[in-house]
């Protein structure tokens, strides 16, 4: 297996696979009220068979070379990850997004692990456009967003309905272009 280091910090980007269902399982209950403000996924793994097919999932996209699922480690624990929930290649279209339990917030992993798959999808990939989906009250992903020179696009008014409800999402990008001449933000 390979890691990438994300800094002097002892962070480092890792594949996350379903093998380690239980790691991840135990981080999004160290997280579950924290990184379900915004997103579904502590939803989406509420238990152990649920966590291994959610992984699972990213595996098969893996495969099919239509998403990726990557975690970021701290000091060895497992505190979040990153991920291209959808990633094109046909169409050299993407989209990235994120996840971390509070107590590694702060610290700018998102933000480093992001610029590494980021780089990678259209440095080595060819991507033209990486996309950036965020509920317009999640600050903390938004600047994320901004640190990575990205631009936003617009919002999507009522997109969809999160516990109960209707969520507006921003949309930011980064175009292929933009981030090579900016050296990856």
């Amino acid at each position: 297996m390979f890691a990438i280091p994300l800094g002097d910090d002892g962070a480092e980007l890792r594949p996350l696979e379903p093998w380690q269902a239980e790691e991840f399982l135990a981080h999004m209950d160290r997280g579950r009220e924290f990184i379900g403000r915004h997103v579904g996924l502590p939803d989406a793994a509420a238990d152990l068979d649920s966590a291994r097919a959610w992984l699972q999932s990213y595996a098969d996209k893996a495969a099919a070379d239509t998403g990726r699922l990557y975690g970021i480690w701290l000091d060895g624990l497992l505190v979040g990850g990153v991920l291209f929930r959808v990633f094109d290649a046909q169409q050299r279209s993407c989209e990235a997004g994120c996840w971390l339990e509070p107590a590694a917030a702060g610290r700018g992993l998102v933000t480093r692990a992001v610029r590494v798959i980021i780089d990678w999808a259209v440095r080595e990939r060819g991507m033209e456009r990486v996309e950036w989906y965020v509920s317009a009250e999640n600050t903390p992903s938004i600047k994320v967003a901004q640190r990575l020179g990205m631009s936003r696009d617009g919002v999507l008014r009522s997109r969809y309905p999160y516990r109960g409800v209707r969520q507006d999402t921003e949309v930011w990008s980064v175009l292929a272009a933009e981030w090579v001449k900016d050296g990856g933000a």
